[in-house]
């Protein structure tokens, strides 16, 4: 493993030195999402690209994944990169984490053709296969972090299992960039069935009200199937947010199952009885690095809340005491500001929905 990573070091510092010479962009200005996924195409063919694919080969956790909310574009010493911690529990699928990194070593290596991308990717690609459960979920974190009591249901804040049946449906597709990879049948044909588990997972996991499908909570329990709560202001909910992202997903599969549409239509009546109607939140600055955010009157506007009850059906908000309120105004600034209450991703759904149902 020693050698490995030294290997990687040579390699990245060897690309360093001409890369900040070239007439290139100052990337350290922009996200870590749009260099990985928002650059010229022929960008991720230079130098610059390549760098930075080195610097996530030394960077890759031993499981095969990557850790969250890294900006893996600003290139770290040899000292910096001797003091990263590549053993442990930090490989996630959260915040995009995973799908991201192998996202970029397989357009860079569309332009390279340098072998340790097309293995660095490889080795993402069989820590998703290990991390789903037999029951097709994932878990925020694999190998599981056992000190955040939520991390090992099956994750569907912030998009990470969409994100991750998406990637892996371009995989076995052999969709743009993973095309030039040129990926046996056997891996292809392994990326699907794995697609095939996690759409059954979405299946089980629907909650039901009188056992009529509606939409899902951010995260399940991985062995019940049933809405679990995660951090103290994130209570088991139905969501408006993540459901939203779910249904796309759906209605993007071609000759959807009966089981399928009803899941969809069960989620599009959902969406459709609980639009919060003519209001928006506006952002309030007050000096401090997030701001504020208050909901006031907007007609003809519609929303949906993030989380609502379980029991009632009706929005609630939390602060970090986990206390259930009706009203964003009722709980302390710093979660009203920090976090999005509101969501018009189930609107997206609705615009498709007509076209969808009328061509299945």
């Amino acid at each position: 493993m020693k050698a490995q990573i030294l290997s990687l070091l040579c390699c990245l510092f060897a690309w360093l030195l001409p890369v900040q010479a070239q007439d290139s962009p100052n990337i350290r200005d922009f996200s870590w999402k749009k260099v990985a996924d928002r650059m010229p195409d022929e960008w991720y063919g230079g130098q610059q690209a390549r760098a930075i694919a080195d610097q996530l080969l030394a960077r890759q956790m031993e499981s095969g994944g990557w850790q969250k909310n890294i900006p893996y574009h600003h290139l770290l010493s040899a000292e910096e990169l001797a003091k990263v911690n590549r053993t442990g529990v930090g490989s996630t699928i959260d915040n995009g984490a995973t799908t991201t990194e192998m996202r970029f070593l397989a357009r860079v290596y569309a332009h390279s053709g340098e072998d340790r991308y097309r293995e660095g990717f490889l080795r993402g690609l069989r820590y998703l296969f290990e991390a789903q459960y037999d029951n097709g979920g994932w878990p925020q974190f694999y190998p599981e972090r056992t000190a955040v009591n939520y991390a090992s249901h099956i994750t569907y804040n912030d998009d990470a299992m969409v994100n991750v049946l998406r990637q892996l449906r371009d995989i076995a597709d052999g969709r743009s960039p993973y095309d030039a990879l040129k990926l046996d049948d056997a891996t292809r044909a392994q990326a699907r069935a794995s697609f095939d588990k996690g759409i059954g997972c979405i299946l089980k996991t629907q909650i039901r009200v009188d056992g009529k499908p509606t939409v899902w909570c951010a995260q399940h329990d991985e062995h019940t199937f049933a809405p679990a709560p995660a951090r103290a202001y994130e209570l088991a909910s139905f969501s408006g947010a993540e459901s939203a992202s779910i249904v796309a997903l759906l209605m993007s599969i071609p000759h959807p199952s009966p089981e399928i549409v009803a899941a969809v239509k069960g989620a599009v009546a959902w969406f459709e009885t609980h639009a919060v109607k003519d209001i928006r939140v506006e952002r309030v600055p007050d000096g401090s690095p997030k701001g504020d955010a208050r909901v006031v009157s907007a007609p003809g506007n519609v929303l949906w809340a993030r989380f609502y009850d379980l029991e009632t059906g009706k929005p609630f908000f939390c602060g970090r005491d986990g206390v259930k309120h009706a009203t964003l105004a009722e709980i302390e600034k710093e979660r009203r500001g920090g976090y999005a209450w509101y969501t018009n991703a189930p609107q997206r759904v609705l615009d498709r929905y007509a076209k969808w149902i009328s061509g299945i």
